[in-house]
Parts: structure tokens; sequence; C-alpha cells
């Protein structure tokens, strides 16, 4: 690399520098190294930061400016989706096959891209946050098919999109869409989305400062989270009730 960026303590507690000092060029690039354990994780969500990087590297550790954020009552599916949605049998449920979800994301061919950033290393420590109740999938079944799915990490009131898929057309957008009005009925505002792109733009994404976005996310992070598994509060979601109005949107 030309450039010099801060290399992470090896202490999983270890702070990390401020946001501020990542880098324009490459657009939020902050800090190398360090680990994917739970407490690192978790620290680095819960200031604006997550890992990106792909094999054959040392961990990087990002905080783009702007950033993508969905507002749960902002998702947008075109007209003519609903219209398909209306008719669905699909059914959206969550944390019921998380490491598949997972494994899916990883495996899907992403256009522009050679690979996955989503390293066996990746899956491994996302499987442990699921364990310990930090992590969480959202997935679209058709009868016992998984055809779609999405997952993150929860911390306090604030979820922190990953990645999704889809194993048929409109899977991911479905479980985009189920995963913020689950979100939505429980009084959460924000999905963060990461990087932007015209596909997430496409779906309502908005992009935001990082000053507007940080005092947002350490507002939402010191709320009481959500314990352990999401599957019975969430519940099953019939993929036709994403045809019709959204539930009453949180205020931010």
């Amino acid at each position: 690399m030309a450039f010099r960026i801060r290399q992470l303590d090896p202490s999983p507690d270890a702070p990390f520098p401020p946001v501020e000092d990542a880098l324009r060029e490459p657009d939020g690039l902050l800090a190398m190294g360090g680990d994917l354990s739970p407490a690192r994780l978790l620290n680095a969500y819960r200031h604006g930061i997550f890992p990106w990087y792909s094999r054959g590297q040392p961990i990087l550790w990002w905080s783009p400016d702007p950033r993508m954020v969905f507002r749960t009552d902002g998702v947008r599916l075109s007209s003519r989706f609903r219209r398909d949605l209306k008719s669905s049998t699909w059914e959206i449920r969550a944390d019921t096959v998380f490491d598949e979800v997972v494994a899916a994301c990883a495996q899907t061919p992403r256009r522009g891209q050679r690979g996955t950033w989503i390293t066996a290393e990746m899956q491994a420590a996302y499987r442990e946050l699921h364990r310990l109740g930090h992590a969480h999938s959202v997935e679209v079944f058709e009868g016992a098919r998984l055809v779609g799915g999405i997952y993150g990490v929860a911390v306090g009131r604030m979820f922190f999109g990953e990645s999704m898929f889809s194993a048929v057309s409109g899977g991911s957008k479905a479980a985009l869409a189920g995963l913020a009005r689950g979100l939505q009925s429980w009084g959460w505002a924000l999905i963060d989305a990461q990087v932007e792109s015209e596909h997430l733009l496409s779906l309502g994404a908005e992009a935001w400062s990082r000053p507007v976005f940080m005092a947002e996310l350490r507002s939402r992070v010191s709320q009481p989270p959500r314990e352990g598994a999401w599957t019975q509060a969430f519940g099953t979601i019939p993929a036709r009730l994403l045809a019709g109005p959204p539930a009453s949107p949180p205020q931010i």
C-alpha cells in the first residue's frame, strides 16, 4: 500500500481511531489488523466502523463518508414487484437458518467482483456473533426452499446490514423489505447499508454525511437491545403484505 493507516492494537478491547481520521481515498479506510473477535466487532459497529477485506489482505476497517442508510419506512419496491408480491406464497422469518444465509451471501456472484469478501474467517466470526445473540438473519422461503436473505448485526436499536442474496429474482428485495417491516414494528428507525451503490439507491437508501450518521448512531446504539434470537418476536411475515402500506413509521 502506498499510504499509511493505523495498525490496531492486538488487544480486542483496544479503541479504534476516530472515524474522522479515515482516508478520503480509498473512501473510509480507517485502520488495519486486529482480529474479528466479538468484542472488537461489536466495538467497531458501535462506533460506525466495519471490516471489509479480501482473501490475502490484512483485516481492513472502514467508515465511509457519505454513509448509506435505509429508513425502515423508506425501502422502495417497484410497482411491478409489488404486484408480483400480491400473489406470492413466500414467507419471511428470522434467525431460522443464519448459517445458510451467510454461506449463500458468500457464494452468490456479484456483478463487477471476482470472488468474495465474505471469507471463511468472516463467516466464522459472524456465526459466533449469532450464537451470542448479536448477529441476525432474515430469510425468505418458498415452502421449504430458501430463496433470499439478508444478515447483519444489531447493537442497541440499530441494525447494521452486512450482505444479502437472491436465489430467485426478488429474494433479496423481499428480505430487505421484510427486515425493514419487522424493525419498524419494533420502533427501530434505521438500517446501516454501509457503502453507496446504484442498487441500494434504487431501493430507497439515502447518502448521509458522517456527522449526521454518527449523531443518529450514538443515540440508537445506546438504547436497550433486543436480547437473543429474533425468531419468535419477528414471527412469520407473508410476503404479500409487503405489497401494501408499511406499518406506522417510527420518528427520527
